[in-house]
This record gives structure tokens, C-alpha cells and sequence, in this order.
């Protein structure tokens, strides 16, 4: 998995993404904390109780609780509100496992990658990276003016709202769009 390219996480940065390295960066109206693993951290946000709901359902808990390292783009519960009515709870039924399982996996890159890290590939490719991702979706990162993006398969553009939120095994990166690969 640490070949997955690290491309994939810089378009997922805006300029208004916070890249500054708090000690607890605050989501959701709570403290983040480095020593938390991604789990522990996203069920505090207030802002990503339709994510936790989802990881839930999916069977990914503990695959997220997990040594890592993986960098999630974790959209909000407004990118999952946003979506098609109905789209989230026709999801979270047991039936469509596999699809949700599908989508989150593709919100995950097997590595630990920060910003500087991110904004790096993606200027070494000269503003636009294919990057692969732990469900086997690839996405391309860019810069476009003074923001990172990424973009899905079906040409969905997420910008990362706050950036660099470290967890014991890995590194979480808020976006404002759920990522859909082509089914």
C-alpha cells in the first residue's frame, strides 16, 4: 500500500485549508488529538457524525483503527447532505454494503501524507497528479489558482477545508465533496 501515490491528497487542498501544524487543530467543533487514531478522532466532530455512520455500516472500523498509515479524506456531513436525496440512507442498508464499502475505501490513500508532501508531487508533475486509492479509485490532484483540488472519475472536484489533522495512524484531510468512483 505505500505506493499509492500521495498526488491524490494534495487536490484535496484549498487555499483556505488550514496547513498550519496545531497542536490540537479543532474539527467539528472538537480538539483532535495526534494520539487518537482516525476513528477515535472523526467520532468527536460534529461535522462527520453521516461519515462515522457510514464507516460503521461499511464494517471499517477496525481497519481504521488500525496500525495505518492512511491519509482520509473525510468529507463533512454537508458534502454527504449534498449528494442526491436518499443517496445516503439507500447506502447504509446492509444490502449495498459492498457500494459504501467501495466509496469510503476510495476517500483513503495507504500512506501518511501532509500537505507539504502533497503540494510537493503535485508541482514535481507540473500541477496535476493521478493518484491511486486504497479502494482502487484514481483520482487526479490540482492546483488551480491559489487552491489544491481533487477529482473524482466522474469529474466530482473536492477542495480540502482543513488540512495536516494528525492521528496516531495516519493523517486526516476535512473535504467539502463526497468522491464517487464510476460504478
Amino acid at each position: 500500500m505505500r505506493k499509492i501515490s500521495l498526488a491524490l491528497l494534495a487536490g484535496a487542498f484549498s487555499a483556505h485549508a488550514t496547513f498550519a501544524y496545531a497542536e490540537n487543530p479543532m474539527v467539528g467543533g472538537a480538539a483532535m488529538f495526534a494520539d487518537k487514531n482516525i476513528v477515535e478522532n472523526a467520532a468527536n466532530s460534529k461535522d462527520h457524525t453521516t461519515l462515522v455512520a457510514a464507516v460503521k455500516a461499511a464494517g471499517l472500523v477496525e481497519t481504521l483503527q488500525g496500525k495505518g498509515p492512511f491519509t482520509v479524506f473525510a468529507p463533512t456531513n454537508e458534502a454527504f447532505a449534498a449528494l442526491p436525496a436518499g443517496t445516503v440512507e439507500n447506502l447504509l442498508k446492509p444490502e449495498n454494503k459492498d457500494q459504501l464499502t467501495k466509496i469510503l475505501t476510495c476517500h483513503v490513500v495507504g500512506a501518511k501524507a501532509m500537505a507539504a508532501d502533497i503540494k510537493k508531487m503535485v508541482d514535481d508533475d507540473k500541477g496535476a497528479h493521478p493518484v491511486k486509492t486504497v479502494g482502487g479509485c484514481t483520482w487526479t490532484a490540482k492546483y488551480e489558482g491559489d487552491k489544491v483540488t481533487v477529482t473524482d472519475e466522474n469529474g466530482n472536484v473536492a477542495n480540502v477545508t482543513i488540512a495536516n489533522v494528525e492521528q496516531s495512524n495516519g493523517v486526516i484531510h476535512v473535504i467539502d465533496k463526497v468522491l464517487l468512483p464510476k460504478m
